[in-house]
């Protein structure tokens, strides 16, 4: 089989990157790819928000079988609608699927009406409305742009003062575009002993009738060590949770992701896809922080290279509704992924360094960020690099995968020094 996925970053690489070890897959395409796809895909300069565009690509390359749809933007647009319309073989969700993430607002209704735990929220339109809420709350609380916001719209405010600050942030000054137009405002769940090791992402497949979920990861959001500074799309993942157990697995499995995926049937938009679950461990037990409609970046780049059942045949059990008839096997040890990224991310940052690698030893170098001009590899974007090391567990993962770093540089690299190190306890 032809097969293409759609994206431009670490996510998707790591997808291709585990497509290629199917004996099925005879040739890949990656729109619109970067520096890395290219090595094992062919890339095709097209822009994915472009519908109209992508169709028109579909029809004159009947030799596609199969389309992997990966970002959020493109999902919450119906490119899948669209591409089955042409009657081509797809992975992700549906447009009206993928509200779940597209939209806070409808996410959290969700949870409240089939009573899926996560935090208590009430939702505005209106600032002067939520302002006068904020007033009336008490700190900390959280701050959530109803849109997608590349993964940054979410503001933890401390204090009351800054959250009037983040409301007129997000829903009057526009820092987040059209996404603020309405926000979430909900309490500040506290993990049980109030550490970042509280959070825990699951992704499942499901194909609206069967929900598996993968193995799991811890992402660290903020873009210095410690947990300082500003939020990102992700500085670093490793697998699995050390605090994960089987009986926590049972409980999100009855108490979230089967109620999640039953709740979408019964609003008539049947899920079939990746469905993301960021969660948090509390006194009260799991809930839901946040879902996404897609594979999480960077959590893919260390759930992915532990997978030992073809990704093609999962993908394919997806669509045709049969996931039930898969047995979907993982490998035993760990995965750590350190990103490396452009000096100045998640703000202004400049592109077109040259990226000099040396020898980074038994890793996998997944690009994100990255563009060959004149011949070198050149920086392109926020996030640059992924550096994916596996080992008998995390510390010999992350070994493996800061001595790897050590052998990479640019002007004005960036990155986090503390991946994993807080996570060893359970």
């Amino acid at each position: 089989m032809n097969v293409l996925v759609i994206g431009n970053g670490g996510r998707e690489h790591a997808i291709l990157l585990s497509l290629k070890k199917s004996a099925r897959v005879e040739k890949l395409y990656c729109m619109k790819g970067n520096a890395g796809t290219a090595q094992i895909a062919e890339n095709v300069d097209v822009d994915y928000m472009n519908v109209e565009a992508v169709k028109a690509f579909a029809l004159a390359h009947p030799e596609i079988d199969y389309y992997v749809v990966t970002p959020d933007d493109p999902l919450a647009i119906g490119l899948v609608d669209e591409l089955e319309g042409l009657g081509k073989r797809c992975f992700g969700p549906r447009k009206n699927a993928a509200i779940i993430e597209a939209s806070k607002a409808f996410s959290k209704k969700l949870m409240q009406k089939y009573n899926i735990p996560t935090a208590e929220a009430a939702t505005f339109d209106n600032y002067g409305d939520a302002l006068e809420y904020v007033r009336r709350k008490s700190a900390p609380i959280v701050l959530k742009a109803d849109g997608l916001a590349l993964g940054k719209g979410v503001l933890i405010c401390e204090d009351i003062k800054q959250a009037e600050e983040g409301l007129k942030e997000i829903m009057l000054d526009k820092s987040f575009g059209n996404a603020g137009n309405v926000i979430v405002i909900e309490e500040c769940m506290r993990g049980l002993k109030y550490n970042p090791g509280e959070e825990v992402s699951v992704l499942a497949f499901t194909d609206g009738k069967t929900i598996v979920p993968m193995i799991t990861s811890c992402d660290h959001k903020r873009a210095g060590d410690n947990d300082k500074g500003l939020n990102t799309g992700g500085m670093g993942t490793f697998s699995p949770c050390p605090f994960w157990t089987a009986d926590l697995e049972k409980e999100v499995l009855e108490k979230i992701m089967i109620p999640t995926m039953n709740a979408m049937n019964a609003e008539g938009r049947t899920f079939k896809g990746c469905l993301y679950f960021g969660l948090m461990r509390t006194d009260k037990g799991m809930k839901v922080v946040e879902y996404n409609s897609r594979f999480g970046d960077p959590e893919t780049q260390v759930v992915l290279p532990m997978l030992k059942t073809d990704l093609l045949d999962i993908f394919e059990a997806v669509t045709d509704e049969r996931l039930s008839d898969i047995k979907i096997e993982w490998e035993s040890g760990a995965c750590v992924c350190v990103v490396l990224a452009s000096g100045g991310y998640p703000l202004a940052y400049a592109k077109g360094k040259e990226i000099k690698i040396g020898d980074v030893g038994d890793v996998t170098l997944i690009h994100a960020g990255t563009a060959v001009k004149d011949d070198k590899l050149v920086t392109n974007g926020g996030r640059v690099l992924d550096v994916v090391a596996k080992g008998k567990n995390i510390d010999e993962a992350r070994a493996k995968a800061y001595k790897a770093v050590d052998s990479i540089d640019w002007d004005n690299i960036q990155f986090r020094k503390d991946i994993g190190i807080k996570y060893r306890q359970g």
